[in-house]
């Protein structure tokens, strides 16, 4: 393409009546809510190898048991088992749902709604801006 030629419906300016600061503010939006959703699947990892961590607790139970050991074994059933992650009564998909049903899901309405609002629903309004002009710097001889 030369820059002569008229431009495709992909290639039009996004958004083009957004300000510079109106852009800042969506991306930093958009950069919070991806923080967010990595924080969520740090919770989901910590939540799986929390279990598979008390999986092995139990099995360790078992073969305690199985050679003679029950107090060591009671003390896995009595304390560690029933254990939260949190307090003694939270476990770790608690933190996990809490997290989803709170920071994470309102992060997510505030991201939709601020994209909404400010740029007609478009996602990554300063990344196509940047794309552009990176393509059109390219195409200058």
């Amino acid at each position: 393409m030369t820059t002569d030629d008229p431009p495709t419906e992909t290639e039009t300016e996004p958004v083009a009546s957004l300000s510079e600061t109106e852009c800042d503010a969506l991306h930093e939006v958009e950069l919070g809510l991806e923080w967010i959703q990595r924080a969520h699947g740090s919770l989901l990892e910590f939540h799986h190898a929390t279990g598979h961590g008390m999986d092995h607790l139990r099995e360790a139970e078992i073969l305690l048991r199985a050679t003679g050991h029950d107090e060591l074994a009671d003390m896995i059933r009595d304390e560690l088992l029933p254990q939260g992650v949190v307090d003694e009564h939270r476990w770790s998909y608690d933190v996990l749902e809490n997290y989803q049903e709170t920071l994470l899901a309102e992060s997510r309405a505030v991201e939709r709604r601020v994209r909404r609002e400010l740029a007609d629903g478009e996602r990554h309004v300063r990344e196509r801006r940047q794309e552009r002009a990176w393509k059109e710097r390219a195409s200058k001889p």
